[in-house]
């Protein structure tokens, strides 16, 4: 018997998370499904391991993203907020 821990097999093939928006962002990040380069070279021949250990990433990429956009939502309405207050005539 053997002390190496035993990997879990995925029941199920992984998905890719391409989305067909393939264009790389100023980060070099895919702006479609948010993986580097390295991540995207070569998907369907990464271990299904690596594949799950990218998708783990790209989560939190997303979870990170969406937490901008509504901070950045937010500044915005609050800037709007500032500029109605501003038209606002005094009698």
């Amino acid at each position: 018997m053997s002390d190496q821990p035993l990997e879990q097999i995925e029941m199920f093939k992984l998905p890719n998370p391409c989305i067909g928006v393939c264009e790389s962002g100023p980060k070099g990040y895919c702006k479609g499904c948010l993986r580097s380069r390295e991540e995207r070279f070569d998907w369907h021949n990464k271990p299904e391991a690596e594949r799950s250990e990218i998708l783990r990433k790209l989560s939190l990429r997303q979870k990170r993203k969406a937490a901008f956009l509504a901070q950045l939502q937010a500044q915005e309405d609050q800037q709007a907020g500032d500029d109605q207050e501003q038209l606002v005539l005094p009698w």
